[in-house]
């Protein structure tokens, strides 16, 4: 089976499918495929949170063009998964240079599945674009070909609580990945200072109170499906062994009343007003909180919201951040680099997501007081180490200090263990015979060696600094003026120049004795 997701949250549906015993999770791009049985369907759609669809391949095959995914569908037995009274649709995606037409490629895929049952009940199924009994799903990679039925129906992120819509809403897979990815299980308190309709906050209710995301939802697409089984469905769909008691309090503030308006009527919805604390509270009259806690915000971008200045916006939400939340951990999702770069704050953790048609950024900051340094230095240094007694930095002395004036080299350290390890003091007591002497000298070979290497830094000649010519000094007086050019070419001239001249005793001017 396959479950789809948003771009950077396959990690964390990976680790959701593995906590329901799914065997064989591996992710891909926008997927993770896996391995399991009916319940495990079942499951996946009512109790995953970062799941768009659940798929269940039924045919693979291959093929480079319309015609022949048509002759492959054909061949397949439409009639153990559907009758020609079902109401069927086809969703095409396609990732391929063989075909340039998506729809065209649908059209002929639906073409097969209704001439398959023409030709042998002489009735045709229908195609019903919305809420179809049965949804196909028709993948392209390349030239492999993979049908599937979609169990889901509806996207999984339309969860049914939903009830009243703020603009630009956060869509609610992507709103409880972060909060999966940020470590939220409810054990502090959440706070969400432009909560807009409140997709942040329900999402932190459900997951913190164990309560599975699909219970709102009035239909599967595997509710319609010949083999489903209405009893094992009851049973996962009441089952509430993982609902947990929350003791900590979720905080949701928003400029607009129009939006608290709205989220609360979706949280009465999601029945989580218990949980859920809401305000009219603009962020720059926010008070100082307790910490820790953890804090989500979804800022307008200026794309689909309008903005009047949204580097003043990002400005102000860095210096609250900073001053009001101190000890608590800030998730930002942000659409542009420069409204990042406005909040003034060092991130400890960004990564790519997919919101909508937007491809935005997440990234997490570490509040505190004061300066990174003196924070990172309280957070390395352990607790549990004690000082170690060491005596006053007058008494200590370092490795080569004490004999600063007698240092001659690491040569010279290698031949003093030499002579300790070739001295006949260091054998037996019978050193002084004429064996032991000359076993001495015959591995006295490497120290002559090390005699005739020496120290080379000491037999190397030193050579005077000589400064650089060529191009360097011409880039030294490129941007001279010329009288100083000139000046400085005839100071050359003249230190060049001998020290001492050399008279011939024949000059005529020579007036020397």
């Amino acid at each position: 089976m396959v479950a789809k997701t948003l771009y950077g949250l396959e990690d964390v549906l990976a680790e959701e499918l593995r906590a329901l015993h799914a065997s064989d999770v591996e992710t891909g791009r926008r997927m993770v495929s896996f391995r399991g049985n009916k319940e495990l369907l079942y499951r996946a759609n009512v109790q995953l949170r970062t799941a768009l669809r659940v798929l269940k391949p039924i045919y693979t095959f291959q093929a480079t063009d319309a015609d022949r995914v048509y002759e492959q569908m054909k061949r397949f037995d439409w009639s153990s998964v559907m009758t020609s009274s079902t109401t069927f649709a086809i969703d095409t995606v396609i990732y391929s240079d063989f075909f340039s037409h998506s729809a065209f490629v649908g059209y002929r895929a639906k073409d097969a599945i209704v001439d398959y049952f023409r030709e042998r009940e002489d009735t045709r199924p229908s195609v019903r674009l919305n809420n179809p009994d049965l949804l196909i799903n028709l993948h392209i990679s390349h030239n492999q070909v993979t049908l599937s039925l979609d169990s889901s129906g509806e996207s999984l992120h339309k969860r049914g609580y939903r009830v009243v819509q703020t603009p630009a809403p956060l869509n609610e897979v992507l709103a409880a990945g972060i909060l999966l990815k940020a470590g939220w299980k409810g054990e502090t308190d959440l706070i969400d200072p432009m909560c807009g309709s409140g997709t942040f906050l329900i999402e932190a209710a459900l997951i913190a109170t164990g309560t599975a995301p699909g219970i709102f939802r009035k239909s599967f697409a595997f509710e319609q499906w010949p083999d489903f089984d209405a009893d094992l469905f009851n049973r996962v769909y009441n089952d509430d062994s993982g609902e947990r008691a929350f003791d900590h309090v979720i905080y949701g503030s928003d400029i607009l009343q129009e939006a608290i308006r709205a989220a609360e009527a979706n949280i009465r919805q999601a029945g989580m007003s218990r949980h859920i604390r809401l305000s009219v509270m603009p962020l720059q009259e926010s008070e100082p909180v307790a910490a820790p806690a953890l804090v989500v915000m979804n800022p307008p971008y200026g794309e689909r919201l309008r903005m009047n200045d949204a580097q003043e916006l990002y400005g102000m939400i860095g210096s609250k951040l900073k001053h009001n939340f101190s000890g608590c951990n800030a998730w930002i999702i942000g659409y542009k680099p420069e409204h990042f770069e406005a909040i003034g704050l060092k991130h400890s953790f960004r990564e790519k997501v997919m919101n909508g048609a937007l491809e935005c950024e997440l990234r997490s900051y570490e509040l505190f007081t004061g300066s990174r340094k003196d924070f990172k230095t309280q957070e390395q240094k352990p607790p549990f180490r004690k000082e170690a007694n060491r005596p006053e930095r007058g008494e200590r002395r370092g490795r080569k200090t004490a004999n600063r004036n007698e240092w001659k080299g690491r040569n010279s350290r290698r031949e003093e263990r030499f002579d300790k390890r070739c001295s006949p003091d260091l054998h037996s007591k019978d050193s002084n015979t004429p064996q032991a002497r000359d076993a001495v000298e015959d591995k006295r070979w490497p120290r002559d060696r090390f005699k005739k290497a020496g120290n080379r830094s000491d037999e190397r000649e030193e050579k005077p600094f000589q400064k650089r010519t060529g191009r360097f000094e011409r880039d030294e007086h490129r941007n001279m003026p010329r009288d100083r050019f000139e000046r400085s070419r005839t100071t050359q001239r003249e230190q060049s120049k001998p020290r001492y001249q050399v008279f011939r005793a024949d000059d005529e001017n020579n007036n020397t004795k």
